[in-house]
């Protein structure tokens, strides 16, 4: 038997991290704020400013702009009662790093007229501290324990952006889309949860406009880090429980057999080789005791005491080979805060959310089927080819539970995949945390009106009920969905608005 559970556990290959903006977030700054005032009033007219904000923000206003958002004073957000604020707390696990955030964020700043704000993934404020003076003044504008502050609700801001992107963040003076938060200048960082990569809570900064330094977003960053490494510290030790219950299960085990938690995060194997984690299906097991694994293939799963004990009924080798073959790749981008992938092929199913980086590295193989060089994929990703090794080393980390339906030299997707692309109807939707040239140019072509993205093509528009022929893309000669059934040879993928 062997323990896995202390092996990789520095590599989620669910987290996302981009701290490369973190030495400019003052550059707003040195504007007059006349400047920074003409900016935010040209973008919220759709007007193309002079000086135009940073790419994070200038996002967020047109995705703002575009649905619809008051300027003046945003919606009215909501508050939550005494009762439902305890029972996100608890929730959201970050009651349990209340004292490090506290510590390491309010003893430094305690001279200075700052509030501390720790919300929850939905951006709902849960604790709200500070100057008592301060604090009423936030409450003029909602923000107090219990508001909603949701970026659709009150606009771009230093809690609600980073929830939905997941980058850490300065929000400036009048970089707040509504103008009601203007006077005030916030930072804020995420809080991942390390037992599945997304995005738990947001540490939040905020005070007078002038007042908050740019090096804050530094120290936020590290109290989320701080936090991370605590609610890290408790999932082991919760796999070491695991572990223990383990141990006599696997070793009356009959063949190669592991150990994981409701998270797919393995305790302990018996006769296999480490596997950091499994790739649970997005909606769950459910009462099916069988079950298509990837690198594992056909697998008996049975439930054990807060985990599953996991055997395989094929060899891993035999599972690559047959991933590919007829298999169909959903790459589903229709949820801004969820993507996802799926598989679907003739030796069995499975869809998993995906983190953000692995949803670009998808899209954009996607989208050039020919393939892409580590270098091509790397100048998309950051616009700097020479990071290839960073994007050899996600994409290895992919090719752990996509295996066979991956190539490389260059990298693409098996000539046998049929590979679809669900995108949702507004192109500024896509993808919205990204900031990655290659993205951000997609969004751009697909916002021209053509929405001829690289390699894809319209067929027929999808009526209001969502049904319609979606983007195919060109392959050798490959036909349009519908028009033929494609050959191996020939994948149809598809580009396809979602309604």
């Amino acid at each position: 038997m062997r323990d896995a559970a202390h092996r990789d556990t520095a590599r989620r290959d669910t987290t996302h991290r981009d701290t490369t903006h973190l030495g400019r977030t003052d550059e707003v700054s040195l504007r007059s704020p006349a400047e920074q005032a003409r900016t935010h009033e040209q973008a919220v007219l759709g007007e193309i400013p002079r000086q135009a904000p940073r790419p994070e923000i200038g996002d967020s206003w047109e995705r703002l702009r575009r649905l619809g958002l008051d300027p003046e004073r945003g919606r009215d957000p909501e508050h939550l009662s005494t009762a439902e604020i305890e029972h996100r707390r608890r929730a959201s696990g970050l009651d349990a790093v209340m004292p490090t955030l506290r510590s390491t964020l309010l003893d430094p700043a305690a001279d200075l007229p700052l509030i501390l704000a720790i919300a929850d993934a939905q951006g709902t404020v849960l604790w709200h501290e500070g100057p008592r003076q301060l604090r009423r003044s936030g409450d003029q504008i909602g923000f107090m324990t219990g508001g909603h502050w949701d970026e659709e609700a009150v606009g771009t801001n230093g809690i609600g952006t980073v929830a939905r992107t997941g980058r850490p963040l300065r929000v400036h003076s009048t970089e707040h889309y509504v103008r009601n938060q203007h006077a005030w200048t916030c930072v804020g960082a995420p809080v991942r949860d390390p037992r599945t990569g997304r995005v738990a809570g947001v540490v939040d900064l905020s005070g007078p406009a002038r007042s908050v330094h740019p090096q804050l977003l530094a120290l936020a960053v590290t109290a989320a880090r701080l936090a991370e490494t605590e609610l890290r510290a408790a999932q082991l030790e919760s796999l070491h429980r695991l572990r223990t219950v383990a141990a006599p299960v696997l070793a009356q085990a009959s063949g190669p057999a592991l150990v994981v938690d409701r998270d797919g995060w393995t305790a302990a194997t018996a006769g296999l080789p480490p596997i950091s984690r499994l790739r649970l299906p997005a909606d769950g097991w459910g009462s099916a005791t069988i079950h298509w694994l990837p690198s594992l293939g056909e697998c008996a799963v049975e439930p054990l005491a807060d985990g599953w004990l996991v055997r395989p009924l094929t060899s891993s080798l035999q599972a690559v080979s047959e991933q590919a073959v007829g298999a169909r790749l959903v790459l589903d981008l229709s949820n801004a805060d969820r993507p996802e992938v799926s598989v679907r092929g003739g030796v069995g199913s499975w869809s998993h959310a995906l983190s953000p980086r692995h949803a670009e590295l998808l899209l954009l193989l996607a989208t050039h089927q020919s393939g892409r060089t580590a270098a091509q994929l790397a100048e998309g990703l950051f616009g700097d080819p020479s990071r290839a090794v960073t994007v050899r080393a996600e994409l290895s980390r992919l090719r752990r539970y996509l295996g066979g339906l991956l190539e490389h030299r260059p990298y693409r997707f098996a000539e046998s995949v049929q590979v679809e692309v669900v995108c949702p109807a507004d192109s500024y939707q896509l993808l919205p945390a990204s900031s990655a040239p290659g993205i951000r140019r997609l969004r751009a072509r697909q916002d021209s009106g053509s929405a001829l993205l690289p390699g894809c093509r319209i067929a027929n528009p999808v009526g209001p009920d969502g049904t319609g022929t979606p983007f195919a893309h060109e392959r050798s000669g490959g036909q349009l969905p519908g028009s033929q059934v494609p050959s191996p040879r020939q994948p149809a993928g598809a580009l396809k608005p979602h309604a």
